[in-house]
């Protein structure tokens, strides 16, 4: 394997561009469009890490709020989690974790986006070992 890329469904793909950029600090990159013009997929950049974006295309995908619960969680390791907990809030991100120094470590907040998906930013280093 050479890498792992999470892939997350939104309804409003285009709101949830904007809004990754605005409240997470993603980097918006390609999209791709159907044959009527609305983006079906995107990429989203931070760092070397890529976020891929997509709206459902099978009758039983959909966001946390269509299917009714969380089955996945998105870490995202961050140089300071009180800042970026704070622009996260600023732009209506729904706080399920205040920044919290963690027995292992490390300081982590956790958070539910505009269609209920669960983030967690912190500075707890991923090891590949």
């Amino acid at each position: 394997m050479r890498n792992v890329y999470a892939e997350v469904i939104y309804e409003d793909l285009p709101a949830a561009i904007t809004w990754l950029a605005e409240a997470f600090g993603f980097a918006p990159g390609r999209t791709a469009r159907n044959a009527e013009g609305s983006a079906v997929f995107a990429e989203l950049h931070a760092g070397s890490g890529t976020l891929l974006a997509r709206v459902p295309d099978q009758e039983r995908e959909g966001n946390p709020l269509t299917v009714g619960g969380t089955s996945q969680q998105l870490y995202v390791l961050v140089d300071d989690p009180d800042a970026h907990h704070d622009r996260a809030v600023a732009a209506g991100a729904r706080v399920v974790l205040p920044p919290t120094d963690m027995d292992f470590g490390a300081r982590l907040y956790s958070v539910r986006d505009q269609e209920g998906h669960l983030w967690t930013f912190g500075t707890y280093q991923v090891s590949a070992e």
